[in-house]
């Protein structure tokens, strides 16, 4: 690897003084002369003003110049086929520009096409990316530079950047200080590597548990979502880094969460979507500005997103505030024909987008299968030369509030190797898995466990030794990873001794078609339970792990049930069976329903996916270095037959059915969630008191003031996610039972005290009203402080004239 570096240097630097000679005269003291013409246009003045830069700019551009910054050229190994510039390039459409380049270089663990030298060390990347944008300053005619994209929703997406545990895990920190800190480290990292664009955070709001991205979500509810958002969002882009948010829109709620081949088409009201799946985006938008939006590649209400000028348009830009640059997911354009069967024709398809207000395309095919037909459609008048000049002015105006006309390259990059996953990214992200786990049941204190009263441990389940959970598409590659039987093993070394014995394999041969009609386990499958077993009846605890993997759950990957896939019940029977007290460690992307398990088992550790520091910060949490003090972001239902059972929900549309009466009696259904929007235990307890809400004012556009006191009343240090929901007492329109409306996460030393202050604001109190306005309405509305949204302790009420 050492001599591959040094070749990857040296090659480095035989490009970088190739594209010198005549070009180098266009660096002067405080501007370049992009066009070569020796005069300092408007748009290389670094003093004059953006837009005024942007119009001059655009006067410049001839057709095939700003049709290339409408398409995405896809990095090495997905579309291009070169790490650095080659003398083909000159007959490539990008010999006129490009808008942007994703993921180049970067390295996908689980692609191996994608792995390159160029990815690591550090410096060697920035270095390779400052080549390639050296070529299209210095090669092309007016010399645009290169957006340079990647995604950032687990970490970086690069090799060995700082991990961090899926969304759904950060979500569940409810920690709005350590997710901004998360963006910043994002951030920083892009910048220092050469990204100057990352595609988080995922706002989508997950309602439907059997969708299998709901582990790239931060939960169910909009407004922590839209929280946690903004918060990554302001993080990323305190670098001078964009934050390009998706999935624009609806996307999280396909018909019976069916995903992968399916259209995604969501079954949801208007006033439920501005509501709920439209609220995140609006939010971030206007309070934290992204430069960028991901278009989704579903239809709403049977008019594909990426094709509708009301979400790409009126929505985003006339109503949000909108003014950065609009990306496709992939096969977003091409679905409009190949599967919502709008366009007659591909061509067809690329004019709709490009008049809906789609600034760049992006997908895994050649930029040239969509500039050509977009050159042919301004060349037939069917789209107009202000159309594309708007569309190509608002990718620009992006570059240039980046910076990349008055510093496209990377100043140092050789600093990339001290700014990239320091030691203290590294306990970061140790901590941020840490505040991820949340705590499901703990029966009679069990849990912490006390290592010096445990002869024998037993560690098993398939996802016990396992670490391919750890890393995931959209994250880091190639950092060393701590298994879970590998970190209690550490932890327990010279105390305890640990053994491990799988059980079972994630799933059974037959799955997931055993999920309907179930199969007996073969002789192999039952030997293996046995053998744990065993081993079970020879030790003091037994802790299992359990759940799904990364071929289980994520895109295109949505589950028929939620139970423990393949034997993984069997094995979890057998062991309850045996009388030694088993706790249960989940390593799963959404919501299982686990009733058994809760019921029968005294103790479950939610882990969701963490990174590549599960195996230590788990066994810290169960040995009780650590105290578990997350919450849950989605609810757990008791089984499928209940979806949708989420938070916030409308009267009555969650409730029971009467026993007796003149229309029928009996029940028939099982009611209730497993565990509730909220949930989440600790090893120490905590109590409410002294809620006091203030009023400047009665009327409409007052600030409400609410305080109130939290204890620990334990005797150990622990984190308490407290929680405000607002209910609106009447309304003209039927609205939801409660709302969350503020929320913080408190450490609290034992009998320490904090007074949490909240301000509520108009725009809290507001609904869409039934002319679907946004409006707050005079009334009552009840304030309530509790630990989960079922788990209130105080509450009073103010009114509104």
């Amino acid at each position: 690897m050492r001599y591959k570096t040094i070749i990857c240097f040296f090659i480095c630097v035989f490009l970088l003084s190739s594209f010198k000679g005549d070009q180098l005269k266009i660096y002067h003291k405080d501007w370049i002369d992009f066009n070569k013409n020796g005069v300092k246009d408007v748009y290389e003045d670094p003093k004059a003003n953006i837009d005024d830069r942007v119009s001059n700019l655009i006067s410049l551009m001839n057709v095939n110049e700003k049709t290339c910054q409408m398409a995405t050229l896809y990095g090495f190994a997905r579309v291009l086929e070169d790490e650095l510039p080659t003398s083909e390039w000159k007959n490539r459409v990008w010999k006129d520009g490009i808008a942007n380049i994703d993921e180049h270089l970067n390295t996908i663990w689980n692609q191996e096409k994608t792995h390159t030298p160029y990815s690591f060390p550090y410096s060697t990347h920035a270095e390779a990316i400052n080549t390639v944008q050296k070529w299209f300053v210095e090669e092309t005619r007016l010399g645009i530079p290169v957006d340079f994209t990647n995604e950032g929703v687990h970490g970086l997406c690069h090799e060995k950047a700082t991990p961090l545990p899926a969304p759904i895990g950060i979500g569940s920190t409810w920690n709005k200080e350590l997710v901004y800190k998360a963006g910043s480290m994002v951030g920083r990292e892009a910048k220092a590597l050469g990204y100057t664009n990352i595609y988080a955070p995922i706002l989508d709001v997950a309602r439907d548990p059997r969708w299998g991205r709901v582990l790239e979500c931060y939960g169910e509810d909009p407004f922590h979502i839209a929280e946690m958002g903004k918060q990554m969002t302001l993080g990323i882009q305190s670098q001078n880094v964009a934050a390009t948010l998706k999935h624009f829109a609806v996307y999280s709620v396909p018909k019976g969460a069916r995903d992968g081949d399916a259209r995604t088409d969501p079954h949801v009201a208007p006033r439920e979507m501005h509501q709920l799946h439209l609220y995140p985006f609006k939010r971030v938008i206007q309070e934290a500005k992204p430069m960028g939006i991901m278009s989704s590649y579903n239809d709403y209400d049977g008019v594909p997103v990426t094709a509708s000028s009301y979400f790409l348009t009126e929505l985003l830009r006339e109503q949000y505030g909108f003014n950065g640059y609009v990306v496709s997911d992939s096969e977003a354009v091409e679905y409009v024909y190949e599967k919502h069967h709008v366009a007659e024709d591909y061509k067809e398809a690329v004019r709709q987008v490009v008049e809906a207000g789609l600034n760049v395309r992006t997908t895994f095919r050649t930029p040239e299968s969509f500039i050509e037909p977009l050159r042919e459609l301004i060349e037939e008048g069917k789209i107009s030369m202000k159309t594309i000049d708007s569309r190509v002015a608002e990718v620009l105006k992006v570059k240039f509030r980046l910076g990349l006309f008055d510093s496209p390259y990377v100043t140092n990059p050789k600093a990339s190797d001290d700014l990239v996953h320091t030691a203290a990214d590294e306990a970061f992200s140790k901590q941020i898995n840490r505040e991820s786990l949340v705590l499901l049941k703990n029966e009679n204190n069990l849990l912490p466990l006390n290592v010096n009263n445990l002869k024998n441990i037993l560690v098993t389940g398939p996802l016990a030794d396992a670490v391919s959970f750890t890393y995931s598409r959209y994250g880091p590659a190639h950092n060393p990873s701590t298994s879970v039987f590998q970190g209690i093993k550490n932890y327990a070394k010279n105390k305890a001794e640990v053994t491990y014995i799988k059980g079972c394999d994630i799933v059974d041969p037959d799955w997931p078609g055993s999920e309907i009609i179930p199969t007996p386990l073969s002789v192999s499958e039952e030997k293996s339970i046995a053998e744990a077993v065993e081993q079970a009846k020879k030790s003091d605890i037994i802790i299992a792990v359990v759940g799904e993997d990364e071929k289980r759950v994520g895109e295109t990957k949505s589950r028929t049930s939620l139970g423990l896939p393949g034997r993984q019940f069997q094995l979890v029977q057998a062991l309850y069976a045996t009388g030694k007290p088993v706790v249960l460690v989940l390593i799963n992307g959404q919501p299982l329903t686990i009733n058994w398990e809760n019921k029968f088992l005294p103790a479950i550790l939610e882990a969701w996916f963490p990174s590549t520091a599960a195996g230590d910060v788990i066994a810290e949490t169960l040995f009780g270095d650590y105290n578990p003090g997350g919450k849950l972001t989605v609810t757990f239902p008791k089984s499928v037959g209940q979806i949708p059972l989420n938070f916030p929900y409308k009267p009555g549309s969650q409730a029971g059915q009467p026993g007796a009466g003149p229309n029928g009696y009996g029940n028939t259904r099982v009611l209730g969630p497993l565990y509730p929007f909220g949930y989440g235990l600790s090893y120490t307890t905590f109590a409410y008191s002294d809620l006091e809400v203030k009023q400047k004012t009665p009327h409409s556009q007052s600030d409400i003031e609410v305080s109130f006191k939290v204890k620990n009343t334990g005797k150990m240090a622990g984190d308490e996610v407290v929680q405000l929901y607002l209910k609106d007492e009447t309304s003209s329109v039927t609205t939801y039972e409660s709302q969350l409306r503020e929320f913080d996460r408190v450490h609290l030393a034992p009998g320490e005290t904090k007074t949490l202050h909240f301000t509520l604001q108009p725009e809290d109190l507001e609904i869409l009203d039934k002319h679907m306005n946004w409006t707050v309405e005079p009334g009552v509305f009840k304030v309530l402080v509790g630990s989960s949204s079922v788990d209130i302790h105080l509450q009073e009420s103010f009114n509104v004239l």
